[in-house]
């Protein structure tokens, strides 16, 4: 672990103030090198009171501590400071033949993307930004319905370390009282010789803490913690994320999605070859496909693209 790693976890720890002489002698280094890690820690967003002769007190914020995520989930979690999508950094790992599965993770992304290659925003603060490496090797048909597996995977996990509910709006989006709160991109590799998906990356946008979001985001987007002091932390929710998709069975998850779906029993709007229609969201398969039955009667099963929401 890094310096500035080792002082967090002190600060994270004690209720009381710190003083930079016991943080120096407790990890065997320099007041200097303590100075640079609270530094450090308050670059990256981390809100510490520094009082003369009382030393340190940590107000407000956490940092993502990749090897204790690795420690919960047991398999090998990737952090990169500088990443531009993790999307991307699963795709490097994948070509580096890096062990499966594996977490990819950052603070921040440079250029991250949602469903139709739509720019997704991302705060350099108070963000989750992950992706999973899976390697099914199966068929497509066989393929799990993994974007509502891990949909119910934060939902659930929510729901547990807080008691606060969400919702889900189909297909890949995370809803808090009615706003986009995370989203999901799940993206497969298949092999042209055998015809199977060898490799599954999904990647997942969660707004934790955020309250500095754009003008044109701010009627449309929240946070799990907006103004409030968060009562858990980012590695938290990240563990208990992955360690519900990993072993809740598929049809518990997939239960849990039809559950808190936002459009069951809703009046929908959709598109299809070009031409708009309006509908009764009625059914959600166990493939993730939604059934509509259209002001004219007719049903239709959508697999992919968006619905929105007529009334809420």
């Amino acid at each position: 672990m890094k310096t500035y790693e080792h002082v967090y976890e002190i600060l994270a720890k004690s209720p009381d103030f710190v003083t930079g002489e016991s943080l120096a002698k407790e990890l065997g280094i320099s007041r200097t090198a303590i100075w640079k890690a609270i530094q450090s820690l308050q670059d990256q967003g981390i809100v510490i009171t520094s009082v003369r002769k009382k030393g340190y007190h940590l107000e407000k914020g956490d940092i993502l501590l990749p090897q204790e995520i690795s420690k919960q989930l047991n398999f090998p979690v990737y952090f990169n400071p500088d990443s531009t999508s993790t999307q991307l950094d699963a795709k490097h790992g994948m070509e580096k033949q890096n062990p499966v599965p594996a977490l990819y993770l950052a603070s921040n992304q440079g250029a991250a993307k949602g469903r139709f290659e739509r720019h997704f925003h991302t705060s350099p603060h108070g963000g989750i930004y992950m992706s999973i490496h899976l390697k099914p090797n199966c068929h497509y048909s066989e393929l799990p319905p993994y974007t509502m597996m891990v949909a119910a995977a934060i939902v659930k996990a929510i729901q547990r370390l807080t008691g606060i509910d969400t919702d889900i709006k189909w297909v890949n989006d995370i809803y808090l009282n009615n706003k986009k709160m995370a989203g999901i991109l799940t993206e497969a590799i298949s092999s042209i010789e055998s015809g199977c998906i060898t490799d599954v990356i999904i990647g997942v946008g969660l707004n934790f803490s955020i309250s500095d979001f754009p003008e044109e985001l701010a009627t449309k987007a929240t946070s799990l913690f907006q103004n409030e002091h968060p009562t858990i932390t980012r590695n938290q929710l990240i563990s208990e994320i992955w360690k519900l998709f990993l072993t809740i069975p598929t049809t518990d998850l997939v239960k849990v999605y039809k559950e808190k779906s936002l459009v069951l029993d809703k009046q929908v709007t959709f598109e299809q070859a070009g031409k708009a229609y309006t509908g009764m969201a009625k059914e959600i398969d166990d493939k993730g496909r939604l059934l509509v039955l259209t002001d004219d009667g007719r049903e239709k099963w959508l697999s992919a693209g968006e619905v929105s929401l007529t009334s809420w």
